[in-house]
């Protein structure tokens, strides 16, 4: 039951925001003073798993638990243990989570028992007082002690770093240098224009071209076909025999590839991060005990997913392409 959406594109990967709810307020993300949904009027763990056991039975095939931050969702690991079924049946080929590394010391081993092969941690800097000032309230040494937690529990660990210019450009190298020696790859991420911050993003924005222009003069970068499920495109490091990835939503989207969509804490459906358009699958879900008003809402949804995004960070372009902060669809 694959869903096919009006461009020919099979929907196989599902990310799923478990809370807008964060520990860190990174600058680029999202502003110091966030007003965060109401507890009400976020879906039940329950109904969360009825929601993505539905997207399963019509063709995801990987799903993503995101945030805000996830682990910071109470008994969240209760729905991963739910979801975690869909993977011994063979439904699932992978459950995933991103995470910013602060509660992983608590939960790795535990995410490792229920079929979590791999997870990707957001790391920007190695610098403790850069890491504090870029998240305001995180502390670098909890999140080092939830990577080291990951890796001895068998978890696969891949690093996100947002390229931020004049803050984390220089130290790249390094840090795909010490990446790379403990085993882990690392993708680099152009800031995208989502949610009022407190920073202008036309002064953070670094074109990723230009990253790896200056990469390419210390490192032997070599494109390879490697994939993850998502919209990384991945180069081989002769240096360190490693993988860096690129996610390059604004200098080279990845749209026609587009695999994806995306549900909130809420039950809204996103079909692209970079439009408005979204559709409710909350109402139908709860309108009846059966699941199939709520896949015909799906159905209804992808069958209007766009084409890609609209993204602009420019001096002209002051207001963000979209209103809602990323903890609000998930990363």
């Amino acid at each position: 039951m694959n869903m096919i959406d009006p461009f020919g594109r099979t929907i196989s990967y599902l990310r799923v925001s478990v809370t807008d709810r964060c520990d860190f307020r990174c600058t680029y993300c999202m502003a110091e003073d966030m007003a965060f949904l109401p507890k009400k009027d976020l879906l039940s763990l329950e109904e969360l798993d009825r929601l993505c056991s539905v997207f399963i039975e019509k063709g995801v095939r990987r799903l993503r638990l995101t945030g805000g931050e996830p682990l910071v969702r109470k008994n969240i690991m209760h729905l991963v243990r739910q979801l975690s079924r869909h993977l011994e049946s063979g439904a699932l080929e992978e459950l995933t989570l991103t995470t910013n590394g602060s509660q992983l010391s608590r939960f790795a081993a535990e995410l490792a028992d229920c079929g979590v092969k791999r997870i990707n941690v957001s790391l920007d800097t190695l610098d403790a007082d850069k890491f504090h000032a870029i998240t305001r309230w995180g502390h670098l040494d909890k999140v080092m002690a939830g990577i080291d937690a990951a890796q001895a529990a068998g978890l696969n660990v891949k690093l996100n770093a947002v390229a931020l210019k004049d803050f984390n450009d220089a130290e790249l190298p390094e840090m795909m240098r010490w990446a790379h020696g403990r085993g882990m790859d690392l993708t680099v991420i152009e800031t995208m224009p989502m949610g009022e911050i407190d920073a202008d993003r036309t002064d953070q924005y670094l074109p990723l071209s230009l990253l790896r222009a200056s990469l390419e003069r210390q490192f032997t970068l070599t494109d390879i076909p490697f994939k993850t499920g998502g919209p990384a495109r991945y180069v081989y490091v002769s240096e360190t025999g490693g993988k860096l990835g690129f996610i390059t939503p604004m200098t080279h989207n990845f749209c026609e590839s587009c695999n994806r969509v995306r549900l909130t804490c809420t039950g809204t459906l996103y079909m692209c991060l970079g439009q408005e358009d979204a559709a409710d699958l909350r109402a139908p879900l709860r309108a009846s005990e059966g699941n199939e008003l709520v896949a015909d809402a799906i159905d209804e949804a992808i069958g209007r997913k766009p084409k890609g995004h609209d993204f602009i960070i420019d001096r002209r372009t002051s207001r963000p392409s979209v209103s809602r902060h990323m903890s609000v669809t998930g990363g």
